[in-house]
């Protein structure tokens, strides 16, 4: 074998999943058909509960380093209103500013410390699958060649040949919706009012926020502590374009006057980005050996989502695909990972296609539904619950058996303060290295007694926190909850549910092995 598993693609998924699988001592290569990192903007922040698994895996602090400017308040478009979380003390929804090429710089870096092999140059042509193997052949730089590898997955985006090569149905829809947006400056015919608004001389006021025209949407995001200013541009137009090829600055001026019916005199482009809208989900993330993660399992008709549920897929998939490959995975390990994610990504085209409906329309009765959704939303748990749903946050993976019977099984686990006697540490600390943790939050000897025979798959620590949730905690390395046993639960319960639990999901005990 030349590789345990090939990545094909080294976006935010690709990657992520390569650097997990590092973690777990197993040996990915990354294929990219790009020589070089693309310079055409793409997604421009990174946002929701993707920010949390990497502050477990203590690179949050690394992404925020490489943000391109402060962080903004948590006020997020929906469909054609916003969420408004500023009002908040503890929204379920963050983001950084933070482009994608910087954030595959970060993760780039990370790969390379924990020595990812990435070919740059490399295009796959062709993936075949065998009862114990994938090949794919591949054209490089020096001509074509073959690898082959246990498991291979398709990180390679949209347009992805895995999937195609696999022969997985991608169904769904695209909508007609072009969508543009730009960082510019302007010359002093234009002035940031205070409230956000445009005054453009010889115009007049051009209102911040959205803007509906008969030629389509207008977005403003403007302060008057920034000279740089947010345009956004939504039309419906026949014409196709391809989202890598870049966008000018004449084509966004265009668009603004048809949108607009006036010139607006900017000054400089910052940023210049185009991008259509498709709402499609793969019916299957797994195929035999091959598996789809990233943009090539799913795309989403809104903005904000597309890399948080991507890296979300990778770090599933890891740890599941490194049990296999060690030979310790129990049965029907893998097919968890399409269960879990699939599950995942329709909770995320809900409320995606939840978007198009409220912006598409253009009538009085669609404007009323914007109208009323913005009145619910001024009632702080139905805004709490859509901040957490557009960040993943929301999602319980379903626990099979009597592992699933505690409210905490399937969560992704919170950041507990935890005291013991080597001080004063947190949940996040304890996944760094991505393995599984079963946290003694009772100094239950009974409970560390039964994890004894799985020693060398999960750490075990003890501690005490405030408040304590449950006596105990079987967490995953993708930070999800496998068990919990109740507050001064029995052990005649907890026990053997735990064993049960540590059996499902890390295999047979070490001294049945």
């Amino acid at each position: 074998m030349d590789a345990d598993v090939i990545i094909v693609g080294a976006g935010p998924a690709g990657l992520m999943l390569a650097c997990e699988l590092r973690l777990a001592g197993v040996r990915p290569l990354v294929l990219e058909r790009q020589s070089h990192r693309r310079d055409t903007p793409k997604a421009g922040g990174l946002g929701g509960r993707i920010l949390e698994l990497l502050r477990y895996r203590g690179l949050l602090e690394r992404c925020e380093a490489a943000c391109t400017g402060p962080v903004p308040a948590p006020r997020f478009p929906f469909g054609g209103v916003h969420l408004d979380l500023t009002r908040l003390d503890d929204p379920p929804l963050h983001a950084l500013p933070l482009p994608q090429q910087r954030l595959e710089e970060v993760l780039g870096e990370r790969a390379g410390e924990l020595d990812v092999e990435i070919r740059r140059g490399h295009q796959v042509s062709g993936v075949v699958q065998s009862e114990a193997a994938v090949t794919a052949e591949v054209l490089g730089p020096d001509g074509p060649y073959r690898v082959t590898a246990r498991y291979l997955a398709g990180c390679d985006g949209a347009r992805s040949r895995v999937r195609d090569a696999a022969g997985i149905a991608f169904p769904g829809t695209t909508y007609p919706e072009v969508n543009r947006l730009a960082q510019v400056t302007f010359p002093d015919t234009v002035t940031v009012l205070g409230n956000g608004d445009l005054d453009v001389a010889g115009f007049g006021t051009v209102s911040g926020g959205f803007t509906r025209t008969d030629r389509g949407l207008l977005g403003v995001g403007a302060s008057p502590d920034s000279p740089v200013v947010s345009l956004y541009t939504t039309e419906d137009e026949t014409d196709e374009y391809d989202d890598d090829t870049p966008m000018s600055l004449s084509e966004f001026q265009d668009s603004l006057r048809r949108v607009l019916g006036t010139d607006l005199p900017v000054r400089a482009a910052i940023r210049l980005s185009r991008f259509t809208f498709k709402a499609r989900h793969a019916e299957h993330y797994r195929k035999g050996r091959i598996l789809l993660a990233g943009d090539a399992a799913h795309l989403f008709p809104a903005t904000g989502v597309a890399i948080n549920a991507g890296m979300l897929d990778a770090v599933n998939l890891a740890w599941k695909l490194a049990a296999d490959i060690h030979g310790r995975a129990p049965d029907g390990l893998l097919d968890t990972y399409h269960d879990e994610r699939h599950f995942a990504g329709a909770r995320t085209m809900l409320h995606t296609q939840a978007q198009v409906a409220l912006r598409r329309g253009t009538d009085p009765a669609a404007e009323a539904l914007r109208e009323v959704f913005q009145e619910l939303l001024a009632d702080e748990q139905p805004l709490r619950r859509m901040g957490a749903l557009v960040a993943g946050s929301d999602i319980r993976y379903p626990m099979p058996g009597s592992s699933g019977s505690h409210p905490l099984a399937g969560a992704f686990v919170p950041d507990l303060t935890l005291h013991s006697d080597r001080g004063v540490t947190g949940v996040g600390k304890l996944l760094h290295t991505a393995r599984p943790v079963l946290l003694d939050l009772a100094d239950r000897e009974d409970l560390r007694r039964a994890a004894g025979d799985w020693r060398s798959r999960v750490d075990v620590h003890t501690a005490k926190t405030d408040d304590r949730p449950a006596d105990a905690l079987l967490i995953r390395p993708d930070a999800h909850i496998a068990w919990a046993a109740a507050v001064d639960e029995s052990p005649d319960d907890a026990v053997p549910a735990l064993r049960e639990a540590l059996t499902r999901w890390f295999g047979a005990p070490e001294n049945h092995a």
